[in-house]
C-alpha cells in the first residue's frame, strides 16, 4: 500500500509542476513538510535529485511515520487531482489549441498563455472548463496582489 504511494509520488516527480498552480500547497511541498523527520532520519545523507530521495524513502518504507505515509497519499491525492483537472481542460480545449495555439510550443505554461491573449476567440467551452479547474485568471491575481504589496504607502499627513 505504502509502496502505491511512493509510485505515483514519484510520478509526479518525473511530470513535475504540472498542477502546481492548481493547490495552494503542491504536492512535493506536502511530502517534503510531512516526511521531514523522517527524511532527516533516513536520508539526510542522500544526494537529491533523480529520484534518490524516494528511492530512500522506499527503503525505509516500513519505517516511515505516520505523518510521513499520510502526506505521501496527500502528496499522490492532489497529484491525481491536478491530473483529472488538466485532462479535463485538455479535453475541453482542444480544438481552441488546435485552432488558435497550432504555432505554440507546449511547456512552460505557453498554451496556457496563448489561450489567455486569444480570450475573445475561446470557446465558452474551453472557457468554462479553465473556471472548472480554478485556472481563469489564476496567474493575474498574485501579480496584481504584488503590485498592490510593492506600492509605498501615502504619507501620514502632517499634524
Amino acid at each position: 500500500m505504502r509502496y502505491g504511494a511512493i509510485l505515483v509520488f514519484s510520478i509526479f516527480v518525473i511530470v513535475c509542476c504540472v498542477g502546481t498552480s492548481l493547490a495552494q500547497k503542491g504536492p512535493v511541498e506536502t511530502a517534503m513538510e510531512g516526511c521531514k523527520t523522517d527524511l532527516d532520519t533516513y536520508c539526510k545523507n542522500v544526494t537529491p535529485g533523480e529520484q534518490r530521495i524516494l528511492a530512500c524513502l522506499y527503503a525505509h518504507e516500513d519505517k516511515l511515520s505516520g505523518r510521513c505515509v499520510y502526506a505521501l497519499y496527500d502528496a499522490a491525492n492532489q497529484l491525481e487531482r491536478a491530473v483529472m483537472a488538466l485532462k479535463h481542460l485538455a479535453n475541453e480545449c482542444k480544438s481552441d489549441i488546435s485552432s488558435l495555439c497550432a504555432d505554440t510550443v507546449p511547456g512552460e505554461g505557453r498554451i496556457l498563455n496563448c489561450l489567455e491573449k486569444n480570450e475573445a476567440k475561446v470557446s465558452s467551452r474551453c472557457k468554462q472548463a479553465a473556471k472548472d479547474v480554478g485556472l481563469k485568471g489564476a496567474k493575474k491575481t498574485p501579480a496584481k496582489a504584488q503590485k498592490k504589496a510593492e506600492k509605498p504607502a501615502a504619507p501620514a499627513p502632517a499634524k
